[in-house]
C-alpha cells in the first residue's frame, strides 16, 4: 500500500488500483472507518478521487457507500411510513409504489437511479399509464427521490423543467362545455328519484357553491343554513372568526344564508372525516332559493348529514359514483344492474361519462362570467391566492353579497324560463 496522505491511501491489485480515504469516523474498535472505490489504472486520477471524497466529506456533501447502496424499496417503504397522509391519499401513493415503482425499481441501490432511469422510467409509464396515473407516479417518484438528499444520494434525478425530448402540449382531461340550468334540474330529478329529496338539493348545492363532493358528503347539520352559525361548536381558536361570522350570516333580516366548508369525507380503507382538502376551511354565502331548499331538506329527516343515503347513512360510504352518480349522468338503461334505478331516468345531454365534479367547475365559470372579484372567487372556490395579490385582497361583504344576488339571478332567470 502506497501512503500518499494521511486521510487517502491507493493500493494495487493486479492491472488496476484501488483508493481508500478515511469517512470521519471510528469504528467500536478505535480504529478509522474507510471507504474505497476500485478499477483505476491511474493512480493520480484515483488519488483526486479520494480527495474529492475529503472534500464532500468537510463540507457536509458526501454520501457514504452503504448509504448509497441502499435498496430504493427499502428507503420508498420507510418513506411512505413517515409522511403524514390523508386516507386517499395514502391509499393512492401505496398503490402507485405498488404496482408500478418498486416492481420497475426492484433491486436497484438508489445511488443507481440516475437522471437517465429517471426518464427511462418517466417514459415507460407514460406509454402504459393514463395521463392523470402517470402523472400520480411520477409525482410520487420525485417526492420519494428528492427526499432521499443528502443522506442516501448528493442530488436528486428529477428533472424539474422539460428541456429534452419531443415537446407535448398538456391536454385538459377533457373537454368542457357550457353547464346550463336545465341540465342541472334533470341530473337533480335523476338523483331525486334514486335517493330522495336530499338527491334534488345536493347537485344544486354544489354548481351554487363549488363545494367539493366530499365535503358536500360529510356536510353535517350544524354547519348549514339555517343552524349556522349559532350552531358553531367553536372547537379551538377562532381568531375572531365566530364574532364576524355572527356580524354576516345567519337567518336574520339583513343577513346573509351560508354554509360552513368544515370537514370532508374521504372513504379509503373504511369511513373518515377528514379537514377539506388543503385545509381550505372557508364560509360560502348561498342564494335565497337554495337556503330555502336546505331549511326544508333539513326539516325532513333527523340524520346529522345534511344529504343522506335512502338509509340515512353517510353517501361517502355508499359508492356513491357507481350507484348514483352515473345512473343519474347516463340513465337507467345504461346501468341495468344497479338497484333501484328506476326506468324514468333518462340520460342528461352533454353528462354522459362526466364527473360530478364539473358541477363545482360550472360553478367558477359562472362567477367568471358575472364579473366577481378573482380573489373572491378563487377563495370561494378553496385556492390560495399567491404573491401580493393573496397577501393584499380581502373577501369583503360586498363581494359574497354580490356572489349571492348573481347566483339568486340566475336561478330566478331558469324558473321564468321555465313557466314561460
Amino acid at each position: 500500500m502506497t501512503n500518499v496522505d494521511q486521510h487517502v491511501h491507493i493500493e494495487w491489485r493486479g492491472g488496476t488500483c484501488r483508493v481508500k480515504w478515511w469517512s470521519g469516523e471510528y469504528l467500536p474498535s478505535g480504529r478509522k472507518r474507510y471507504e474505497s472505490k476500485g478499477g483505476f489504472t491511474d493512480e493520480d486520477e484515483a488519488y483526486r478521487h479520494g480527495q474529492d471524497k475529503l472534500y464532500e466529506i468537510r463540507h457536509g456533501t458526501h454520501v457514504k457507500n452503504r448509504d448509497g447502496a441502499t435498496l430504493f424499496t427499502d428507503w420508498a417503504e420507510d418513506w411512505i411510513k413517515s409522511v403524514d397522509l390523508k386516507p386517499n391519499t395514502d391509499r393512492n401513493y401505496r398503490s402507485a409504489l405498488r404496482k408500478h415503482i418498486r416492481p420497475y425499481f426492484d433491486s436497484w441501490a438508489i445511488s443507481e437511479i440516475d437522471v437517465l432511469a429517471f426518464r427511462a422510467f418517466k417514459k415507460h409509464v407514460s406509454s402504459t399509464l393514463s395521463p392523470g396515473s402517470a402523472r400520480i407516479v411520477m409525482t410520487l417518484l420525485a417526492m420519494i427521490l428528492d427526499d432521499a438528499v443528502p443522506r442516501l444520494i448528493r442530488v436528486s434525478p428529477v428533472e424539474r423543467t422539460k428541456r429534452r425530448g419531443t415537446y407535448r402540449k398538456q391536454s385538459r382531461r377533457e373537454r368542457k362545455r357550457d353547464v346550463q340550468m336545465e341540465s342541472i334540474e334533470q341530473l337533480a330529478r335523476n338523483l331525486e328519484l334514486l335517493i330522495g329529496p336530499a338527491g334534488y338539493v345536493l347537485p344544486w348545492t354544489m354548481v351554487m357553491t363549488g363545494m367539493r363532493p366530499g365535503e358536500l358528503f360529510g356536510l353535517k347539520r350544524q354547519y348549514c343554513y339555517p343552524s349556522w352559525p349559532g350552531s358553531d361548536p367553536r372547537d379551538g381558536d377562532d381568531d375572531g372568526r365566530y364574532a364576524d361570522d355572527l356580524e354576516r350570516y345567519g337567518n336574520a333580516p339583513g343577513l346573509m344564508p351560508a354554509i360552513r366548508v368544515q370537514q370532508q369525507v374521504q372513504s379509503a380503507g373504511g369511513f373518515h372525516l377528514c379537514p377539506p382538502k388543503y385545509d381550505s376551511f372557508r364560509t360560502l354565502v348561498i342564494p335565497p332559493f337554495l337556503a330555502s331548499m336546505l331549511e326544508q331538506l333539513l326539516a325532513s329527516h333527523e340524520s346529522e348529514w345534511v344529504f343522506p343515503s335512502v338509509r340515512g347513512a353517510n353517501l361517502g360510504g355508499v359508492r356513491w359514483h357507481v350507484n348514483y352518480w352515473r345512473p343519474a349522468a347516463d340513465g337507467s338503461a345504461a346501468h341495468p344492474k344497479v338497484r333501484r334505478c328506476d326506468p324514468r331516468i333518462t340520460a342528461v345531454a352533454g353528462w354522459e361519462g362526466k364527473r360530478m365534479y364539473l358541477l363545482r367547475h360550472a360553478h367558477k365559470a359562472w362567477l367568471d362570467e358575472d364579473g366577481h372579484s378573482r380573489f373572491a372567487v378563487e377563495t370561494r372556490q378553496g385556492h390560495e391566492v399567491p404573491g401580493v395579490e393573496g397577501d393584499y385582497s380581502n373577501v369583503t361583504v360586498a363581494m359574497e353579497r354580490m356572489i349571492m344576488e348573481s347566483l339568486e339571478r340566475r336561478w330566478q332567470e331558469f324558473q321564468a324560463s321555465v313557466n314561460s
